[in-house]
């Protein structure tokens, strides 16, 4: 079923050429952008709001294109890369060696020409206009810290499968944009980076730490101990952040007290990459605590996915995936098979279209079936090769081990 799964979701998007709709892409609309509303930025949340929360797909009717994303693309990328993995490994189930490098070589060229320009290093932002709340409006472009670090990172591991050297300049090169471009907010321990270049966006955790995971890629590639460092500080104060349970809060800001579950996978899944990295253990208790309250709070007995700790709804897409991502990156594939296969199970069969692309959320009334390539697809395609590369490393998987 999962294999199925995967063809189906992997012949939707080539076919589409990871071109799509996005949850917060209504200010693309030619219709909107003709008014003098695009410049009240009420009117620029209500729209985003309006879009992302209808049922109704109304973005035909508002003119707002299909497009590529770069974070979206990055995640193709890194998909196609571990499927490469499994290729050189004997595992040819998606493509041969060969055809999979073509592949991964197709999508990089497009990421590279997706960059953001005027900046210190290689940079990414969304293709989108974006309103936060009234606090930030962020220009299509405007590059920030998650979408530069998917980015980067889907290059690092491109460099790796091809040995393409403009790969790993690009990749390397990010590592600028966030040591010269993002400012530093003060914390217990060391600082949070913001994320993007804008003033006062500095009070998210996992924003942070994706830019520590970013940095702890360079110091891997090159030795150089400030990128070390400086992820050592920002891993640092995410830690001294952390509440007793294990838990975290999204960010520091009264409005940024939840709990969730895809948001707390990035928060680990940035910790183990500057652990393995940077070959530092020194946060080791504080992962194994983290890891214990995500297993123990964000998944029912029947697999199904909770959003927050303390409640179920919205289901969102990101929840399944990043669990298959986190169970790998940490190495506890086989620990943690048995509920990442439960959970697997439960999304393809609620969340799944025949189509083959995921959707977005569920909730308790009327759900969105709306295809989202970055938030849904991309990101489902890149979980499940993680599945794949996984499930190889158990005995009697009956797939080439690595």
């Amino acid at each position: 079923m999962i294999e199925n799964s995967f063809l189906r979701l992997k012949t939707y998007c080539e076919a589409e050429n990871y071109q799509g709709w996005d949850p917060y892409d209504g200010l693309n609309s030619a219709i909107f952008q003709a008014t003098p509303l695009r410049h009240w930025d009420i009117a620029r949340l209500a729209l985003i709001q309006l879009c992302k929360r209808s049922p109704v797909n109304l973005r035909p009717l508002l003119m707002v294109p299909k497009q590529h994303n770069a974070k979206g693309i990055g995640l193709f990328l890194n998909g196609y890369c571990n499927l490469h993995k499994l290729a050189t490994r004997g595992d040819t189930r998606f493509g041969t060696p060969d055809q999979l490098r073509a592949r991964i070589d197709e999508v990089a060229t497009l990421l590279l020409s997706l960059q953001s320009t005027g900046y210190s290093g290689a940079c990414w932002g969304y293709n989108f206009d974006w309103q936060a709340r009234r606090l930030f409006f962020f220009p299509a472009h405007t590059p920030t810290v998650v979408a530069t670090s998917f980015c980067a990172t889907a290059l690092f591991a491109a460099y790796e499968a091809t040995g393409t050297q403009r790969y790993l300049d690009a990749a390397l090169s990010s590592g600028q944009f966030v040591l010269r471009d993002l400012n530093r907010r003060p914390c217990e321990g060391g600082f949070l980076l913001s994320y993007s270049p804008k003033k006062e966006n500095d009070s998210v955790y996992n924003a942070a730490l994706l830019g520590a995971k970013l940095l702890s890629h360079c110091y891997h590639h090159t030795a150089d101990p400030v990128f070390r460092d400086t992820a050592r500080q920002v891993v640092s104060a995410v830690c001294a952040g952390q509440a007793a349970d294990g838990s975290w809060i999204y960010g520091l800001l009264p409005a940024q007290s939840w709990i969730d579950s895809f948001h707390t996978g990035y928060n680990l899944d940035g910790i183990s990459h500057y652990m393995q990295l940077c070959n530092d253990q020194s946060f080791s208790t504080n992962l194994e605590n983290g890891l214990d309250y995500y297993i123990n709070n964000f998944f029912l007995a029947d697999g199904t996915p909770k959003y927050y700790h303390d409640r179920t709804y919205p289901i969102d897409i990101h929840c399944p995936g990043q669990l298959l991502v986190t169970a790998h990156t940490l190495d506890r594939w086989t620990s943690m098979a048995g509920l990442c296969n439960k959970v697997l199970d439960w999304t393809i069969r609620h969340m799944q279209d025949e189509q083959g692309y995921f959707y977005y959320q569920m909730k308790k009334g009327i759900s969105s079936r709306i295809s989202y390539m970055r938030w849904s697809n991309a990101f489902m395609f890149n979980a499940l090769t993680h599945y794949f590369l996984a499930e190889a490393t158990i005995p009697g998987s009956g797939r080439p081990s690595p």
